[in-house]
């Protein structure tokens, strides 16, 4: 049936050589590590996990951190397996076409648009707040109708800050990858200096008697957290959206979606075991818990830097999530299930630049007019959808033997991506009702638009009617 149409791994990356302009190759495995850093430390260790360890999991927090770091641990072995197999350009997008077909690409491709572009809505409102305060430190207030997403009863209505860092990270990713790579990877080193300075800080302050009960919620509280943390660790899969960008893609693509997440695991535990060490768990449901910390122990000078630190972490998380959604766009516009006008790239810069600035307006919409304090949770629905499909794709490319045998490949197969699929699939199960209806609803309004434009233009529809007009 021509729903499940599939495109083979050696015409996918002979594809990149056919166009006039392609995406220049100008990143190596340091620059991967960096933006894979750079997505996922962010708003998940400055915020969620105070949530998390006083309203779930308690100290036990360290113990939700390891569930959902093996969950991505799994995952990302498999991405790393494809990112090596085909280096092209759309993540698990691209990887889906070449095992399971078009329709299941397009439902997966859909699907990465909304955990992108909802995501970067999400963190580019968190900057705001960010920014804000730190204004407010200084005396500097906007006008309250600008500060927030459309709330007549609270006197807002845009979001100015937030388009406005918006426009500046799109106007950063349109002058070329390595400009972008480069500044992204000098925020990240300032980033972990922050975090390791709270490290460094704070583990002269800890009681051990804070850590009891070690679990006061009970081991569901503690998959609860996993969960709820779960949002800390999303990110590691735009890095394998710069596959078409990368020199080298077999051997560096693994090293830096490896490299990145085991980095920012063993981050995640050591500061959830210090904040619930220095601060008891009760008290630490509160949106700035690691700057919470340090004025709890007085030490106020560095809790000042953790604000810059926050500030910093979400500017590289909102470039690396922007990133994703230009590339994503790319890759399925160049397949001819979007406009082709979101594959074309600017000669000079090698970008793509009309598709950018689209993405730069849509996610602007929402981060300034849309409140997504309700919708945060299918960017969470999205990845681990996301997840699970490439475990199976695993388990497709191994099964009918069409993985070449060099590059990276996922060690212990059929295990390794089965655990990918439970893990993922136990979190997904967490998710509140309301998220699978939303989902459920943005799966169908997909499928609305692959019927009525994608699969009349999809270019392997193309081809065949090429080749019955021949015939």
């Amino acid at each position: 049936m021509d729903l499940f149409r599939k495109k083979s791994i050696q015409a996918l990356i002979q594809e990149i050589g056919k166009k006039d302009v392609n995406l220049k190759k100008d990143l190596g495995a340091f620059d991967l590590s960096m933006l894979g850093i750079g997505a996922i430390i962010g708003t998940g260790i400055f915020v969620v996990t105070g949530v998390a360890a006083a309203e779930l999991a308690g100290p036990a927090l360290i113990l939700s951190f390891i569930i959902s770091g093996l969950a991505c641990v799994f995952a990302a072995l498999c991405y790393a397996e494809f990112a090596s197999t085909v280096p092209v350009s759309g993540s698990a997008y691209t990887y889906s076409y070449a095992t399971f077909g078009e329709l299941i690409a397009w439902i997966l491709g859909w699907d990465l648009i909304l955990e992108y572009g909802l995501a970067s809505s999400a963190v580019a409102s968190g900057w705001s707040g960010y920014f804000q305060g730190l204004l407010a430190g200084f005396g500097i207030h906007f006008p309250k109708a600008l500060t927030s997403a459309y709330d007549p009863a609270n006197g807002t209505y845009i979001d100015v800050p937030a388009i406005l860092i918006v426009l500046l990270i799109t106007l950063l990713l349109t002058q070329g990858v390595k400009k972008s790579a480069r500044f992204n990877t000098i925020m990240v080193i300032i980033k972990l200096a922050v975090v390791l300075l709270f490290i460094g800080v704070g583990v002269w302050y800890v009681k051990p008697s804070n850590w009891t009960p070690f679990m006061p919620f009970g081991f569901s509280g503690v998959t609860a957290g996993a969960a709820t943390v779960f949002f800390a660790y999303i990110g590691f899969d735009a890095v394998s959206s710069a596959a078409e960008e990368v020199k080298n893609p077999q051997r560096n693509m693994p090293i830096g979606i490896m490299a990145s997440l085991a980095v920012c695991t063993v981050l995640y535990i050591a500061v959830s075991a210090i904040l619930t060490g220095v601060v008891p768990y009760t008290k630490l449901g509160v949106k700035n818990p690691v700057a919470f910390a340090l004025n709890y122990i007085h030490q106020d000078w560095v809790a000042g830097f953790i604000s810059i630190g926050a500030i910093i972490g979400i500017t590289t998380v909102l470039l690396v999530m922007l990133y994703g959604q230009t590339r994503l766009f790319y890759a399925i516009s160049r397949d001819g299930l979007l406009p082709k006008v979101f594959s074309k790239v600017d000669k000079k810069k090698q970008t793509p630049m009309f598709n950018s600035w689209i993405t730069c307006l849509l996610v602007s919409i929402f981060a300034g007019l849309v409140p997504l304090n309700k919708l945060a949770h299918l960017v969470n629905m999205g990845t681990l959808f996301a997840f699970m499909t490439v475990a199976v794709g695993i388990l497709f490319l191994r099964k009918n033997n069409m993985a070449p045998k060099s590059g990276f490949r996922v060690p212990f197969v059929p295990y390794i991506p089965i655990l990918a699929f439970v893990f993922c699939g136990y979190l997904i199960l967490q998710l509140p009702a309301e998220s699978w209806i939303s989902f459920g609803i943005w799966l169908v309004i997909g499928l609305g638009v692959y019927f009525g434009y994608g699969r009349k233009h999809s270019t392997l529809n193309t081809q065949v009617e090429q080749l019955k007009k021949v015939s």
